[in-house]
């Protein structure tokens, strides 16, 4: 029965996860590294899993390996995000024009960008809510946080990323 449903949890929310701690790390094997850990302590802790919100449950479970690996490095200045989704299909692009193409990548790479700069709560709270869509409450139980505290941090994060964009001289309209 457990065997079978942390199987069925692997199957659903790997690749969420592993784009989550790519993000925050800026390393594919890293990232590839901290799912593999976060599936092991999932598979340990399992008998205390409820069954409620699994995927929050297993965004916090890999936030707090993320931040015990940051931990482990803590020699470094700051872990960078090396977070360039690089699509397969660069040569060709059957939508659009790439001009087009290479300016969104642009500006995605300059967001990225933005975000090294954030510290990792807001980074973590901006990804949940922005890529991941989690509710509000998904991300309460993520970060060990109320409601309330959440959208508070979401704010000041949005705000901190909006004054980082406007010291790095972007324009409001790049922001959205």
């Amino acid at each position: 029965m457990k065997n079978q449903q942390l199987e069925q949890l692997f199957k659903l929310y790997s690749k969420p996860l592993y784009y989550f701690l790519w993000k925050l790390s800026g390393s594919s094997h890293l990232a590839e590294d901290l799912t593999q850990e976060t599936f092991v302590r999932a598979t340990i802790s399992l008998h205390t899993y409820q069954g409620e919100q699994a995927r929050a449950w297993l965004f916090k479970v890999a936030r707090n390996i993320y931040i015990d690996e940051w931990r482990k490095r803590k020699r470094r200045e700051s872990i960078p995000l090396v977070n360039r989704f690089k699509p397969a299909e660069e040569m060709i692009s059957p939508y659009g024009l790439p001009e087009d193409t290479a300016l969104a990548q642009e500006q995605r790479d300059d967001l990225n960008m933005l975000f090294d700069y954030l510290p990792e709560h807001y980074r973590t709270i901006l990804y949940l809510r922005e890529v991941a869509e989690f509710s509000y409450s998904e991300i309460a139980t993520a970060m060990d946080l109320s409601v309330d505290q959440v959208k508070v941090m979401l704010h000041r994060s949005r705000k901190k990323l909006e004054t980082i964009a406007q010291q790095k001289g972007w324009h409001d309209d790049r922001m959205e």
